[in-house]
């Protein structure tokens, strides 16, 4: 796996696309390399299968332009904090060297989400740390920022990406996730991704964060630390077109 400048690190194969698909669009075109990092192959989903969904996830990755993609392989279901899951995540980040991670919302529902947001804050810093992992110790990093996505929960919002040129993209790497989302062939059990209008909702809320910025569609972060903005004038002046 090569290293990159942003790093989208999500609990499953779809999650990074809902989640931060139109940021990550975006990034690569500013000329960034970017990459995702699937903490799990979505083994305890309710439609699809490892192999299918694994596929789904290369051809997503494509579509998003990504430079690299690669899977983890904690369990799904059964991410902790604990040492498996810490040394693995801190070889991740050590061997990709991101600046800049994307990630879950701390206290998310689902379970993984959650694990993956405190597990992601934890290893970077260990991946600094020389002592931590011997094995890997001459490869520390600085730590990156974490950003967190805000997705089902109610969040402060540190800011919000503008995804409008991105919206169409970003829904169509989803899609490429075919077996976890609307169709009315499937015989599988329906889940809260497969309703008709699931997609809708999500193009919907990208738009609902758009116009909290004055344009047609959004993703919203929250960072923990305190941002260190070098031209404070030209991120306060940029138009918003609030009144148009």
């Amino acid at each position: 796996m090569e290293q990159v400048d942003i790093l989208g690190v999500f609990a499953h194969p779809d999650d990074a696309e809902l989640s931060v698909g139109g940021t990550l669009i975006k990034l690569k075109k500013l000329g960034y390399r970017t990459g995702v990092l699937d903490v799990t192959r979505g083994e305890m989903g309710t439609r699809g299968t490892v192999e299918g969904r694994a596929a789904e996830a290369q051809a997503a990755a494509r579509l998003l332009g990504l430079d690299t993609r690669e899977n983890l392989g904690l369990r799904d279901g059964h991410v902790f904090s604990d040492e498996v899951s810490r040394v693995a995540m801190v070889r991740a980040l050590r061997r990709l060297k991101p600046r800049v991670v994307l990630t879950h919302q701390q206290g998310d529902s689902h379970p993984d989400h959650d694990a993956i947001a405190s597990v992601i804050r934890q290893c970077s810093r260990l991946a600094a740390m020389t002592k931590f992992d011997p094995e890997t110790s001459s490869e520390r990093i600085q730590p990156p920022i974490i950003a967190h996505n805000i997705f089902s929960r109610r969040s402060s919002i540190s800011f919000i990406v503008d995804i409008s040129g991105e919206l169409d993209a970003k829904m169509e790497a989803i899609a490429a996730h075919a077996s976890q989302f609307y169709d009315p062939g499937s015989t599988e059990p329906e889940t809260m991704l497969t309703s008709s209008t699931y997609l809708d909702e999500v193009s919907s809320r990208a738009k609902y964060y758009g116009s909290l910025i004055g344009c047609a569609a959004g993703e919203p972060y929250f960072v923990a630390e305190a941002l260190n903005v070098d031209d404070p004038f030209a991120l306060l002046s940029r138009p918003m077109n609030l009144y148009s």
